[in-house]
């Protein structure tokens, strides 16, 4: 038998993507396309229901709108500002809740490439029916379900490209891949706000749909160099052996990190809902070229994520040397008080204003440009330590989890959003620094437990 097949695969598998299995480039590149309509859309969600979805004449028209708004003023009239800030809240939630069952999904049916392939398929079509503002709650139905499937999936394909003792090496691949999430982030709300600005809202949703379509095209070329998980089961359908005392331990620790991370989640993503709005109606945003785009804010974040990166790696590479290198729960901490610190800037400008009664334009980027910071130290460092310590046999399911904390958080930010016209901007701002500390003090509480627990495994143990 001719060993050309052999060869070539082994060639292929030889190549590097900045030093990264080859297949990180084509994940990384899915997810940017795939994350620049997700933030492309979510940037022009608030606005686009507080201006024109909620108003007279258009909200009699969105299938099931008003019974939703019955369930959600059981709690007694609310406005348009609050409603809104509900239906981000649980939108962005559930977006991170479905991920759970997509990765049951894929660790015992699917796999995870055709679970990933589904899902963009369903995003594609949720897109595509934000053209219209009757199917507005379709369309949101559609994206949570698909994102269920793509993301804890695609995630956990990062983390099978790598064996299971390059710890370094597999945090140094989330981290590139974080950062392609956040180029499409940059990308996504200036685009989808540029086109909405000029063409309407529904253009600017439509080409987040054309974005998605572009994520499935890299996915589906990419085959070659990812991982393909087989179903949880053996082919004679015998489920595989439970958990150890063990692993359950070690369970039950992943479950308390992914429970810290619920406070920046909670505090971060305000900006995206409730600090648009309040760009749009307090800060000044007059420039040389016309009024700046409220939604191009949240470009911003994104953005200083990327420049952090390379300073960041090397920073971690420089302690690691010296044998000083925070642990991964540390840094979570500390990427909990960055979330808090950033927050109070919006606090400090709504305390501030000019003698024209607005804000200056330096405290959101302040803001902004922290909360992006803070993510890196967060959000992928979270990941790497999943995808590192979690039993192989349900290693898609905890990854999935993770984003349990991405819809408590989101949840939370939607429900203390509601409540944003009934306080001062100050002291709004202020509860939201308060969130993020909270979770810098539980990781402080319980930083020796799981750094105790979550050692680097051995590489045999699965």
């Amino acid at each position: 038998m001719s060993t050309a097949p052999a060869i070539a695969l082994e060639e292929r598998r030889s190549r590097s993507f900045l030093g990264h299995p080859p297949g990180l480039a084509f994940l990384a590149f899915t997810e940017m396309w795939e994350r620049f309509s997700y933030y492309g859309m979510t940037s022009l969600l608030a606005l686009y229901m507080t201006k024109q979805l909620l108003t007279p004449g258009h909200a009699e028209h969105v299938l099931g709108l008003g019974g939703l708004r019955h369930l959600f003023e059981l709690r007694g009239p609310m406005s348009d500002v609050a409603f809104a800030s509900l239906i981000y809240g649980w939108y962005s939630g559930l977006v991170y809740f479905t991920p759970v069952l997509g990765g049951l999904i894929a660790d015992r049916w699917l796999g995870t490439r055709a679970t990933v392939v589904l899902g963009a398929l369903l995003m594609s079509a949720g897109h595509l029916a934000m053209s219209l503002d009757q199917s507005f709650l379709v369309a949101l139905l559609m994206l949570i379900v698909g994102s269920g499937c793509l993301k804890g999936n695609i995630s956990a394909q990062v983390g099978q490209l790598y064996p299971p003792h390059e710890e370094t090496r597999r945090t140094g691949g989330f981290t590139i891949f974080s950062a392609a999430i956040n180029i499409g982030a940059v990308m996504g709300p200036l685009g989808c706000g540029a086109i909405a600005a000029v063409y309407g809202w529904h253009a600017g949703f439509a080409l987040a749909a054309a974005l998605m379509l572009l994520a499935l095209f890299i996915y589906l070329s990419g085959q070659r160099y990812l991982p393909g998980k087989l179903p949880a089961t053996t082919s004679s359908g015998e489920a595989l052996p439970p958990l150890t005392t063990a692993e359950r331990r070690r369970v039950a620790c992943l479950i308390l990190a992914i429970l810290i991370t619920v406070f920046p989640n909670t505090a971060y993503p305000m900006i995206w809902n409730i600090g648009v709005l309040w760009i749009d109606g307090h800060v000044s945003l007059a420039s040389p070229f016309g009024a700046v785009p409220a939604s191009w804010f949240n470009s911003i974040d994104s953005f200083a994520s990327i420049v952090v990166v390379p300073p960041l790696v090397a920073l971690w590479a420089w302690q690691a040397r010296r044998g000083k290198e925070p642990n991964d729960v540390a840094k979570i901490g500390i990427g909990c008080a960055m979330t808090g610190a950033s927050a109070l800037f919006l606090a400090v400008g709504s305390a501030m204003p000019g003698p024209d009664g607005k804000v200056g334009v330096i405290w959101p980027i302040l803001c902004f440009v922290g909360m992006g910071f803070a993510f890196i130290w967060f959000w992928p460092v979270l990941l790497a330590l999943i995808s590192r310590e979690a039993p192989a046999k349900i290693n898609s399911t905890l990854m999935g989890a993770s984003f349990m904390s991405l819809f408590v958080g989101s949840v939370l930010m939607g429900w203390v959003g509601s409540f944003y016209d009934e306080m001062s901007g100050a002291a709004f701002w202020t509860l939201d620094a308060a969130i993020g500390f909270a979770g810098a003090v539980l990781a402080v509480l319980l930083g020796r437990l799981l750094t105790r627990e979550l050692e680097p495994c051995a590489p045999s143990e699965s």
